[in-house]
């Protein structure tokens, strides 16, 4: 009976001792929590180069519509040409940013040859030379689809003006009865245009986003100067009219992000005190 007495007053001892010793202790520090992950927004600049594979549907012309007269085009076409353009945006959140955008399209040289019948009968054929270039501005608007180590795939519409410039266009006739020249001063001409977007970006630091990006741009149409032959004269206004361009584009580009996410370091933890 007495060493049960014993036992318990040892123990009864052991907690007052160890009660006291916790009283002397400094309180634990207290557990981090991180901050929420913030749906973040902010602006952003842009830049992009690349290149343009351009095509135009037809060509139109006065001429054209002489009674009796038909034309068959062959392999209209541009040649690529490079892409040069400048913006500025909004990131909302992580799922959909918008910009607006003005780009410089270089000059792409016209290639292609129209096949000219008279009722049903090939009279002739005009080979076309010149280049056209654009001023293309656009307001965009993309989607973000997630992103996996670094890489966000993403889409976009957009939509916008351009400013379509032909200019060096020549028309040289050969048919039975000889050869003959034409040619059209430099001219410009505004349209409405659209664009679809798709590609990657590559996000280097909070600061920097890379992409690499297609897209598909309806740029309206075109046309040159009233056509003239070579020693100025002509019977009828005709400039030749590009109904359709479009172009499929590849582009790399920048985001520079002027106001990035903070970034979140957890608090400093107090020094234990020694007792």
């Amino acid at each position: 009976m007495r060493t049960l007495k014993n036992l318990l007053a040892a123990g009864a001892a052991s907690i007052i001792s160890s009660a006291a010793l916790a009283a002397d202790l400094p309180p634990p520090p207290p557990m981090y929590v991180p901050p929420p992950v913030e749906d973040f927004g902010g602006w952003y600049l842009r830049g992009d180069i690349g290149f343009s594979n351009q095509q135009v549907k037809k060509l139109d012309n006065a001429l054209y519509y002489t009674p009796g007269t038909t034309v068959q085009h062959q392999g209209l076409g541009f040649d690529t040409a490079g892409i040069f353009g400048l913006g500025a945006g909004y990131r909302f959140n992580n799922w959909l940013r918008a910009d607006i955008t003005g780009e410089y399209r270089g000059n792409a040289n016209l290639h292609g040859s129209d096949l000219v019948f008279f009722n049903g009968v090939q009279t002739g054929v005009d080979n076309y030379t010149g280049s056209k270039s654009e001023w293309l501005m656009l307001a965009n608007v993309y989607a973000d689809l997630g992103t996996w180590w670094c890489i966000t795939p993403f889409v976009g519409v957009g939509i916008g003006t351009s400013r379509n410039t032909i200019s060096g266009f020549t028309d040289t006739g050969l048919s039975n009865g000889g050869s003959s020249l034409a040619t059209g001063a430099t001219a410009s001409k505004w349209n409405f245009a659209w664009a679809v977007h798709a590609g990657l970006a590559y996000n280097v630091n909070p600061n920097l986003t890379l992409e690499l990006a297609y897209r598909y741009v309806d740029l309206g149409d075109a046309a040159s100067g009233d056509l003239v032959t070579f020693n100025g004269g002509n019977a009828l206004y005709n400039p030749m009219i590009f109904k359709g361009l479009t172009s499929h584009d590849l582009k790399l580009g920048m985001r520079w992000a002027i106001d990035p996410a903070p970034a979140y370091a957890p608090p400093m933890l107090p020094l234990m005190r020694k007792g």
